[in-house]
């Protein structure tokens, strides 16, 4: 990196240096480390690097990970540069306008679903006239593709110099198509929804397989990091399109009779599983897309029934089969609420009922998977399909009778019988002197496992159970690393994330 960092003195401009060395720091965006932290060990490290080489292209690449790199690095690369600079070290004449950008506009391209914002925020670099004032150079926009369907997350991002073509296409497009907005963004709002997005993208990393954003997101992430913190702060995130005020339990209950009420709703033959699914539909719009049971799209409806319902919600035979029939009728209630145009509507209906087919395929009832409903009701209370293998994994002993107890009577979810249950898993080891302090150990592990908390304790477990380790070396593992950490929940998800396989070591 460092050698590559000597075409940076042969750059014009601190717009193109800028750029290029984002590009070197998304390198190794969205990588991770197990045993360290990627930022510090690539990013810091480079830092130190380039101090310690104290060349020209050294002192260049320092100057632009002051702007660009996170709070650590910019602290790190900024007193290295200072000292470089101290020493004599060249540095080329664009390295005083690195980061020195003054905000032009802000604008919001929206489609009628609500399923996305385009951000552009344009930016000019302030240049000294010679009199006294400033002139304005390199007109930029930086574009950064917000996405509802993800958790509001950031997913692509890019840089434009031709900005005049850029704002007149996005208009042209909107004027053109009634499922277009086109708009201006003041820029407090601007910074304070990106962001959101970008903090939403970064979470995403760590969880299982790559974030999910474009190829270019990396390349662009330090920039656009960089350039929303040059947009004045001062304002809370705009709110998404058709966004209403938070729902109480009462206001769903109400809604989803409102619905079950409507003329859409009529032609519907059971009027209990629609009710159940008719509440799934609001709770999917209310908790995972920023308060909005109204809001319909094809992608979002395809999502919930093919992603959210087969891992998140028990379903009986009757509401599998009314998924897309109760659906469909949500959309016609829903797209009069939100005025959606009719071609919106008739796309959103098309999705359903082609991703109809793939739901029967896609939702797996578990009876399919060989275990008794009434098992899985008891795992299950809560109708959470995401919960039962870990639950299962927690809790092996649930059916069958051990000496006057009967196993199929003790609900796991009760702390008493949990208590039980965890005993007779440990009827081997009730002679070791510390038992009752392991069986509180493994009281908290199943607690914690039973409500998903943190979610990594799951992710480890599962890691480790993929290489061949008994499920209670696991459990052990997990107890040493509970016990170890402590309350802090940051600290105990970071040891659970750098989990990769259980050292050689007696077992607990």
């Amino acid at each position: 990196m460092l050698l590559a960092s000597r075409e940076l003195l042969a750059l014009r401009s601190p717009l193109d240096a800028e750029l290029m060395v984002s590009d070197m720091i998304g390198a190794w965006w969205g990588r991770r480390l197990h045993g360290g932290d990627v930022e510090q060990i690539l990013g810091e490290g480079l830092v130190d690097y380039a101090a310690k080489a104290g060349t020209p292209a050294a002192l260049t690449l320092l100057i632009a990970m002051a702007y660009l790199g996170t709070s650590r690095q910019a602290a790190k690369a900024e007193g290295a540069a200072l000292a470089l600079m101290e020493s004599g070290v060249a540095r080329p004449r664009w390295a005083d306008r690195v980061g020195a950008v003054k905000p032009m506009g802000c604008y919001v391209s929206r489609d009628a679903y609500g399923d996305q914002d385009t951000v552009v925020c344009t930016f000019s670099y302030r240049v000294p006239d010679g009199q006294g004032g400033e002139r304005e150079e390199d007109h930029h926009a930086l574009v950064v593709v917000v996405d509802y369907n993800m958790r509001g997350m950031a997913r692509d991002a890019w840089v434009s110099s031709q900005v005049d073509k850029l704002l007149e296409q996005a208009s042209a497009e909107a004027r053109d198509n009634p499922m277009l907005l086109f708009e201006e963004l003041e820029p407090q709002q601007a910074r304070a929804l990106l962001e959101s997005a970008m903090k939403a993208t970064l979470e995403s990393v760590g969880r299982k397989g790559p974030p999910p954003v474009s190829e270019s997101y990396g390349t662009y992430h330090a920039f656009a990091r960089a350039r929303i913190k040059a947009l004045p702060p001062g304002r809370k995130r705009p709110a998404p399109l058709h966004s209403e005020a938070p729902y109480s339990r009462e206001r769903r209950a109400m809604l989803a009779a409102e619905f079950l009420a409507s003329d859409a709703a009529e032609h519907l033959s059971d009027p209990s599983a629609a009710s159940r699914c008719a509440d799934h539909i609001i709770d999917y719009g209310c908790e995972q897309d920023f308060g909005r049971p109204l809001r319909v799209s094809p992608t979002k409806c395809e999502t919930f029934m093919l992603d959210w319902l087969p891992r998140k919600v028990m379903l009986s035979p009757a509401e599998q089969e009314a998924v897309p029939y109760v659906l469909s009728a949500w959309a016609r209630f829903a797209s009069k609420r939100t005025a959606l145009p009719e071609e919106g509507l008739r796309a959103t209906l098309d999705a359903i009922w082609e991703a109809t087919a793939r739901f029967a395929e896609a939702y797996r009832d578990p009876s399919s998977f060989g275990l008794d409903r009434e098992l899985v009701e008891r795992l299950l209370p809560d109708g959470d399909l995401s919960a039962l293998a870990r639950r299962a994994f927690a809790f092996p002993l649930l059916q069958g009778r051990h000496g006057d107890v009967v196993l199929d009577e003790l609900d796991p979810a009760d702390d008493a019988d949990r208590r039980t249950l965890l005993e007779i898993d440990h009827i081997d080891e009730r002679h070791r002197p510390d038992y009752q302090e392991h069986l509180a150990w493994h009281e908290e592990i199943a607690k914690r496992l039973w409500e998903g908390d943190p979610p990594e304790m799951w992710e480890a477990a599962q890691r480790l159970l993929d290489l061949g380790h008994d499920r209670h070396d696991v459990l052990h593992v997990l107890i040493e690393i509970a016990e170890r950490i402590g309350d802090d929940p940051d600290e105990l998800a970071a040891a659970l994330d750098d989990i990769a396989d259980i050292p050689d070591a007696p077992p607990l």
